[in-house]
């Protein structure tokens, strides 16, 4: 993933992959995890500021490609989904759960 500044030159985001999530009581992403790395876990909040300021991108492995995770704008704020693919689910949902042991 690129990012491009004024002076139009292209410099390549940091990438970080997922493996984790950590879900609230009704299934909603409220953090994403890759366990043994030092900056997980990442919140929501900080994930979706780190992608719209184009800081980090984030991506899983489903079914052997990188998908990448995106800011979408819901009806009640912005929440985190991978890239649309084959399947309309949202591939977040999918991934084992982060507790304080494997962060």
């Amino acid at each position: 993933m690129y990012r491009k500044f004024n002076n139009s030159k292209e410099i390549k985001m940091i990438e970080r992959k997922i493996t984790n999530s950590i879900k609230d009581s009704s299934g909603n992403i409220t953090a994403i995890c890759n366990p043994g790395e030092w900056w997980s876990p990442k919140t929501s909040e900080e994930a979706i500021e780190e992608i719209e300021e184009m800081l980090y991108s984030y991506h899983v492995i489903l079914n052997g490609e990188k998908v990448d995770i995106k800011v979408v704008h819901g009806e009640t704020g912005k929440y985190l989904r991978t890239d649309p693919d084959k399947t309309t689910k949202n591939n977040l949902d999918e991934l084992p759960e982060c507790f304080p042991g494997n962060v």
